[in-house]
Formats: structure tokens, sequence, C-alpha cells
């Protein structure tokens, strides 16, 4: 998966290029080369979905067009996801294929970005929800054109990412770092988190060498690269499936401070403010899908493998299985968000110079739609 790195202002927001995720919020690292456009993909045709034409800024993926009471007329609903269909969307593809948005009378069309960044495009109003970063939120919101959207649930509750070496390479500590090669995918805070990481661990960062990735996966961990930031519910199952080894380290190991929310679902005020009926209702039947997902991984790939056809079903498998138990880890309601978590960051993101500015939990995210 990829994520658009966000700029300072809006302006430049709606020109970022597609570059790879910070999570599998993630996005994925084996996914690094592929920029552009979106790919059109079957929309679980077997379960009463339909393949839409797609939508202005984005390429279509999934269409609960056809109403399972088959009276009543549904609300649309069009939400934009990061890059392509994978298991952190999986519970808004359960909702989608068992009727649960249907259920709430609300017509969901799930589109992939082929323009600019999601925050920026939902902003201006292209959607009516986004899947996007706590990091992108809080740059949004602190730029000098600040956006006007905010967090409405988080999709998982910890930081599934971290730093991968070939485990042949004998790198134990972000100290080891010095005299390596990091590939990686140019994201605003991407620099400032491998600075604090080696600093805290007595290295010097300035004896590492960052390249942009050419994404050719995993496999440059052995004589292309040193170091990469891997999410483990999906470049870690790639590795196993792969046999390869690797040795994997959770950035929020290395400071607390690093386990934030990504990825999460936003919102443009006006929507908050114009349509909180819609709102409830679309988290009410997002939870019911992702609880779904928790209790019924194994089912819950296979609805994902028909919307995301060019991913293998024993990796969207292991994928599902493994975030099963992350969607509401340490929490017994979906989505609900801690304002802690979101000071946190943002006192990192100030301290390390990715924002000027520091912003107050509340304007970043609300827990006030959640079921």
């Amino acid at each position: 998966m990829k994520r658009h790195v966000i700029r300072n202002g809006a302006a430049g927001l709606i020109g970022a290029a597609l570059v790879l995720s910070g999570c599998f919020g993630q996005g994925q690292g084996e996914d690094i080369g592929l920029q552009g456009q979106g790919q059109e993909q079957s929309a679980g045709m077997e379960n009463g979905g339909t393949r839409g034409s797609g939508a202005e800024n984005g390429t279509e993926t999934g269409d609960g067009s056809e109403s399972r009471g088959g009276t009543g007329a549904l609300e649309e609903v069009t939400v934009i996801l990061d890059y392509v269909a994978n298991t952190n969307h999986t519970g808004m593809y359960v909702a989608l294929d068992q009727g649960y948005y249907e259920e709430e009378g609300l017509q969901v069309r799930i589109i992939e970005p082929t323009e600019g960044a999601t925050a920026t495009l939902i902003a201006v109003g292209k959607g009516d929800f986004g899947i996007s970063y706590q990091e992108d939120v809080t740059i949004a919101l602190t730029s000098a054109d600040p956006l006007p959207i905010k967090a409405i649930a988080a999709i998982i509750q910890h930081n599934t990412s971290g730093f991968a070496t070939y485990e042949g390479k004998e790198i134990e500590s972000p100290r080891d770092f010095e005299g390596k090669v990091y590939a990686g995918w140019g994201g605003p805070g991407e620099e400032a988190v491998l600075k604090a990481v080696m600093a805290q661990d007595q290295g010097d960062f300035s004896k590492l060498t960052m390249v942009i990735s050419d994404g050719s996966g995993f496999e440059a961990l052995k004589d292309k690269a040193d170091i990469m930031w891997f999410f483990e519910g999906w470049d870690n199952m790639k590795c196993r499936l792969n046999e390869f080894p690797i040795r994997y380290t959770p950035v929020r190991d290395l400071d607390e401070r690093l386990d934030y929310y990504t990825p999460v679902i936003i919102a443009s005020d006006r929507t908050l403010a114009e349509k909180p009926d819609v709102v409830r209702r679309f988290l009410a039947a997002t939870a019911k899908g992702y609880e779904y997902a928790i209790d019924y991984p194994g089912e819950s790939a296979q609805i994902l493998h028909r919307y995301a056809p060019d991913y293998s079903l024993e990796l969207l498998t292991m994928s599902q299985e493994y975030l099963a138990s992350k969607y509401m880890e340490d929490t017994d309601r979906w989505g609900v968000m801690k304002a802690q978590v979101w000071d946190n960051y943002t006192e990192f993101m100030a301290e390390y110079g990715v924002i000027g500015r520091t912003v107050e939990a509340q304007q970043c995210f609300t827990n006030e739609f959640l079921p």
C-alpha cells in the first residue's frame, strides 16, 4: 500500500505524488515502486456487489448499489482509500458485502485515489470519508493553509510498523544503522523517526545513507539496502510466505510516542456538521464489519479477495489473522481514540521539526460519532 505525502498547504497537497505509506497504516514496504493511479478491481459480484463506473479523482473498487431489502432510496456515500484495497480496509468490504451499509440506508462506493492526497480530496468534497493517518491529519492541521478535516475512527489501535533488516546482516539496534543504507519512501516524518531512534540509541544519523526504494520489495534487503520500514501485518507476512528471514523491531518499542494511529478514517468538518446522522450510520455499519473481521478472519479474507483478487488468498488470510487481534487491541469499542496518543505524536513531530507548531488533540479527532 502507499501513501500520499502531505506538503504544506492545500495547494501542495493536491499536487502530492503517491508514495509509500508509513502503516500498514499502514502502507507496504514492498510496494514502494508503484506510483500513480490505482487499479480497478472486482467488486465481489457473487454477493450482490456491482462494479461501478469510477468517480472523479478515484478508481472504483466496490459499490453496494443493490438494496437487499429491495425498497427505499439509499443515501450515496463515497469512501476514498489511501491506496488499493487491503486488509486495513477489510471491515468496510465486509460491511459492503454483507449488506450492513444497506441496513443503515447507505449506498457506499469505495474508490482508490488517483491524484492528490486523500486528505485533500476529502477536504474539498470529492468524497465523504477517507482513509488517512494520524501523521497526515496532524500535518494537514498545522500547515500554513490548514485543511478542514478530522479523524473519526482508528482502524487499528496500535502502530504495527517497524524497521526490518535481513537476518544475516546482524543489525541489532538503531545504533547499528550507522554506515548502512535505508531504503524508504521519503515521507515527512520518516527522517525524523530515524534521527530520533538512532540518537536515543547513541547512534549518529549522519552516518546513515537514505535512498528512495526502487520497488523491488523485501528482496532488496539482501544486496540493495540494509534497512526498510515494514508493516507487520503485510510485509512480514510476505517474508514469511517466501521464507525470507528478517529481524524486525516495532517502532513503538523504540519510542512510546511512535505508537500512533495508522490508519484512521477521516471526514471533512462540513460533512460532520451537515450530515452527522450519515456519519453515525456509516460508522455503525463499519464497526460491525470490523467486528465480523475479528470474529471470522478466514471468511473475511475470502470476502476481501473478491475485491482485491491480485493478492493471493493465502497472503490475505495470514494478514487477516494477524490483524484480527489488532483492530480492537486493548479496547472494547472499535474505532475509539485517545487524546494522549495524539498529543504524544504531535509532541514528537514538533520536537523533530516535522511540524512548525502543535495542535490540540480535540482539533484532530473525535469519538462523537462512534457506535
